[in-house]
């Protein structure tokens, strides 16, 4: 009856032990599965938060097919990590109608390039450079996974690229003019310079870049030009008053 009874606590110790490791081993991979969820769920709302970003920037539905396919394909791969989770269903195929018209809209557009108008607005202005920045980090993500043609990307990084030099530029253009018109030419001078730097630095170089970089070139010789007549008069005025005050230096005393 002892041996019994301690084979029973035994086997019934060994039953704890593997259930007790049966269930951390499914709490862990729970886990786990949260922990891919959650990425894939923070892919998509990163996604999402991008396409609605884009209103400020000219319709592009190369890149909303590319985003679209970047949701869709974390919301399938929620599915396959948790099949069970409430609404993923409707949101798979929220997003492949989304794809279907995206590129749809591609192909009708193709080769169609709408002209970028920056805002006045130098809050939006900042918003568009960030979400720019945004696209392109996206992108070349994509590109690297091999979920984006290398044509394709090299295409739409140029583009965003442009608008990124475009804003750039005339957002120093801006405030060099504004520091010119002050007559501030020491101040509008650094702002044009930074304008010319940025476009030499530029490797897409354009019709854009060149025209503007000739605006800027003229602007700097106006403000060369300028200091030089300032300086010329500042001579001018030292010589005169150096002379009047020799002049009443030597003038004949008057007697009193």
């Amino acid at each position: 009856m002892i041996a019994i009874i301690v084979g029973l606590i035994i086997a019934l110790i060994i039953i704890v032990v593997v259930v007790s490791a049966i269930q951390q081993h499914k709490e862990k991979m729970e886990a786990e599965k949260r922990a891919q969820v959650a990425k894939h769920k923070a892919i998509i709302d990163e996604t999402e938060e991008l396409i609605m970003a884009m209103a400020l920037l000219p319709e592009n539905p190369t890149v909303v097919e590319v985003l679209s396919r970047r949701s869709l394909n974390a919301a399938k791969a929620i599915e396959q990590i948790m099949p069970e989770m409430k609404g993923v269903k409707g949101r798979i195929q929220e997003f492949e109608n989304r794809l279907k018209a995206s590129a749809d809209m591609a192909a009708s557009n193709s080769g169609k390039e709408q002209q970028f108008t920056l805002p006045d607005n130098e809050q939006q202005l900042v918003q568009i450079l960030q979400c720019i920045k945004k696209l392109r980090a996206t992108l070349r993500s994509e590109q690297n996974k091999g979920a984006l043609d290398a044509q394709v990307f090299m295409q739409q990084d140029l583009r965003l690229d442009s608008m990124q030099i475009k804003i750039n530029i005339e957002s120093l253009l801006k405030r060099g003019n504004a520091a010119y018109s002050k007559e501030m030419l020491g101040s509008a001078r650094q702002y044009y310079e930074k304008a010319l730097s940025s476009i030499d630095s530029s490797a897409n170089q354009n019709e854009y870049t060149q025209s503007k970089k000739a605006e800027i070139q003229e602007k700097l010789q106006d403000i060369t030009n300028e200091l030089k007549n300032t300086n010329a008069r500042d001579a001018e005025k030292k010589a005169k008053s150096e002379e009047d005050d020799l002049d009443l230096l030597f003038q004949p005393k008057k007697k009193w």
